[in-house]
């Protein structure tokens, strides 16, 4: 948790794959911590194409059905299936505004939001923001993608800066 946190947590992502990898891996956290998911990323990278929505969106069922046997990934199958449903969703979000990096930015006006916690018992589960990403991309046809996935993917991704004022990340992720 020390490296993700001091390496990727809060820094600003604008490339797809990262933005479809993190969705991916925020609806599988779905009920369970984030270690046991930052566990198993590696084996969700390779068997979820390296994160590209466009083979994730080409799975069929029995790809599906052998993902489920595989003990280095939540064997959930309504996140494994909603893996490929939310692939084609993302897809769709691409071919509407051009990259799904655009479209998830205008949410927060194209820049960070600054937390600026003095500590951590400050920091929301949800906001305002997240609950209109969550009705948006809920109407889009994705799944997992509640409030506060929502608020977990922005603070992963770096459109909301959540480190405390006092950690050395807050001024670095702007």
């Amino acid at each position: 948790m020390i490296a993700y946190h001091d390496r990727e947590w809060g820094v600003p992502v604008h490339d797809d794959n990262v933005f479809f990898e993190f969705l991916l891996l925020e609806g599988a956290q779905a009920g369970l911590s984030w270690n046991t998911i930052l566990a198993k990323r590696e084996r969700y990278r390779k068997l979820f194409a390296e994160f590209d929505p466009k083979r994730v969106a080409r799975f069929g069922e029995a790809k599906l059905e052998r993902m489920l046997a595989d003990p280095g990934i939540v064997r959930n199958r309504l996140k494994v299936y909603g893996a490929v449903r939310n692939a084609k969703a993302f897809l769709r979000v691409q071919r509407e505004f051009g990259s799904f990096d655009a479209f998830v930015w205008a949410f927060v006006g194209r820049k960070p939001v600054r937390g600026g916690w003095k500590n951590p018992s400050q920091v929301p589960a949800t906001t305002l923001v997240s609950d209109k990403l969550s009705a948006d991309l809920r109407r889009r046809g994705f799944t997992f993608v509640g409030s506060t996935i929502c608020y977990s993917f922005m603070q992963a991704v770096g459109l909301v800066n959540d480190h405390v004022t006092s950690c050395f990340r807050y001024s670095q992720c702007r």
